[in-house]
């Protein structure tokens, strides 16, 4: 119903090099947090995520951090779209496939200034500096409270996506961007 809080999403696995520890951090350290919520999208790992579990715990942000577990296809695009914005603060990346996921759904971009990360965002994303705990926080803070950088980002963002083509990054790309697009 329209009693829905928004909601930051992150969208694959749970391994220590994604970052998630620092990106539930920050999140908690969100002024407004208990406004947002905090969607975790994809497999749980029996290593790591009871840990994450944990330190949402000892957060006291249960109520505000979802982990959906893996999420089909065919319901990404839904849930994509109706975030706030993608959060992918990721410490390593060979090519972001959720960051041109979200951008093709005109999904605002918080994402990495490293790895491959700020090529596929380019000027549609906000780039953040993974291991700085309050450059992911900032990041969210101005998506909540700036709604104008929200529609600029996403209006950024769908051309970004529409710029990716098949002889950049192959057939992967084209079969992600059709789904979306």
């Amino acid at each position: 119903g329209g009693d829905e809080r928004p909601y930051f999403l992150y969208i694959g696995r749970q391994d220590p090099y994604k970052n998630l520890h620092r990106l539930i951090a920050a999140f908690a350290a969100l002024p407004n947090y208990l406004d947002c919520e905090l969607w975790l999208a994809g497999p749980c790992d029996k290593r790591y995520t009871p840990l994450l579990k944990a330190q949402v715990g000892e957060l006291a942000i249960t109520q505000q951090v979802k982990f959906l577990d893996y999420v089909p296809y065919s319901e990404l695009p839904t849930i994509i779209t109706r975030a706030i914005a993608l959060v992918f603060p990721s410490l390593w990346e060979g090519f972001g496939f959720p960051v041109l996921e979200a951008m093709a759904c005109g999904t605002p971009v918080i994402t990495s200034n490293i790895s491959s990360l700020p090529e596929v965002a380019g000027d549609a994303g906000i780039l953040i500096n993974p291991y700085q705990l309050e450059e992911i926080t900032e990041a969210m803070q101005k998506i909540v409270t700036d709604c104008q950088l929200r529609s600029h980002l996403s209006h950024q963002a769908k051309i970004r996506a529409n710029q990716f083509s098949w002889e950049k990054t192959g057939q992967a790309t084209v079969e992600v961007l059709s789904r979306f697009l």
